[in-house]
């Protein structure tokens, strides 16, 4: 751990105890963590490793509630109208970025109505095909395509996923026509892709990752900007020669907005603490997951920030609309 990531983490705890003098004792109940996704996907996984330890931290349990529904929105939007007393947290993540440019309408901003806490982990999808596909290589994927515009499929998870967006992006930068093929959830995808009924698909690491152990499928590339250290030998589009191709997946937590900003810092640091233990980045890992270095509530604010233009910008040119 790095001079300022020690220093970050003593003005945290500077703060927390500025939070027992200004607010009482923090957390005086117990406090729910709200998370999108249903229960056995990553950021579920995710949420319940941190709400382990969370809850040994802070002295009071941490509840993992899922909502699943409407591409985070479920979720999201009981946040915001919850009180900002720090007992109400929700798990953010890349589709919760990508919905407000799916929907007409949202019952929240995504920047206004929420106060960044932290950025737990960086992640990313990987192009798989089945094992036994004649397609060994990025290259030879293209190849393919731009000889027979139209005749490859993808699957993905649904329309305006990781999967889906990680697909279009690729379209995008080669120049290549391939046909989508959308499923309720990427295990479906990768199910019709062993089956030969879909060529190729960008799957989430911690789902494909038990299948490329077990020989049922190959990884020709993943989506992020950095190698993952689970497949540390597969490069990523970018190195493969589309510089500029990046779609990387993370998670962080958010609070309310107006929740005071020593309960925030007091929880940044604890959750700091949490991702930077050897044993909880061993459990990461396993989850095809890393640690963030250095993160901040002001760096996640900024990643958000920053994320929403992009991708309202890839899910218009590309044309994508919710289902």
């Amino acid at each position: 751990m790095n001079t300022r990531w020690r220093r970050w983490l003593a003005v945290g705890a500077v703060a927390a105890a500025a939070t027992l003098q200004a607010h009482g004792a923090y957390p005086d109940k117990p406090i729910r963590l709200i998370v999108s996704g249903a229960p056995g996907t990553p950021p579920d996984a995710l949420a319940r490793i941190v709400a382990e330890q969370l809850t040994a931290g802070l002295g009071k349990p941490v509840l993992v509630e899922n909502r699943p529904g409407g591409s985070g929105i479920v979720a999201m939007g009981s946040v915001a109208k919850a009180a900002p007393d720090g007992h109400t947290l929700a798990t953010i993540g890349l589709p919760q970025i990508v919905a407000p440019s799916l929907m007409s309408e949202m019952p929240y901003d995504t920047v206004r109505d929420f106060a960044p806490v932290i950025q737990l982990t960086w992640s990313a999808n990987v192009l798989v095909v089945r094992a036994s596909s004649p397609l060994k290589t990025l290259a030879e994927l293209l190849s393919v395509a731009k000889a027979k515009p139209g005749a490859l499929t993808y699957a993905s998870g649904g329309n305006g996923t990781p999967s889906h967006l990680a697909s279009e992006l690729l379209k995008r930068h080669a120049g290549i026509d391939v046909r989508h093929v959308p499923y309720k959830g990427i295990p479906a995808g990768l199910a019709a892709v062993m089956g030969e009924q879909v060529d190729v698909a960008f799957a989430g690491i911690a789902t494909a990752l038990p299948l490329l152990r077990s020989g049922r499928l190959r990884a020709l590339a993943t989506a992020g900007a950095r190698r993952l250290p689970a497949l540390p030998d597969v490069p990523t589009v970018a190195e493969l020669g589309f510089a500029g191709y990046q779609q990387n997946e993370w998670y962080g937590v958010v609070a309310p907005a107006a929740t005071p900003p020593q309960i925030i810092a007091r929880l940044a640091a604890e959750l700091a603490r949490i991702v930077a233990a050897p044993e909880v980045q061993a459990r990461l890992t396993h989850l095809g997951l890393y640690p963030v270095e250095n993160s901040s509530p002001e760096a996640l604010g900024a990643l958000i920030r920053s994320e929403l233009p992009r991708w309202k910008e890839i899910v218009r040119e590309a044309g994508i609309q919710a289902e």
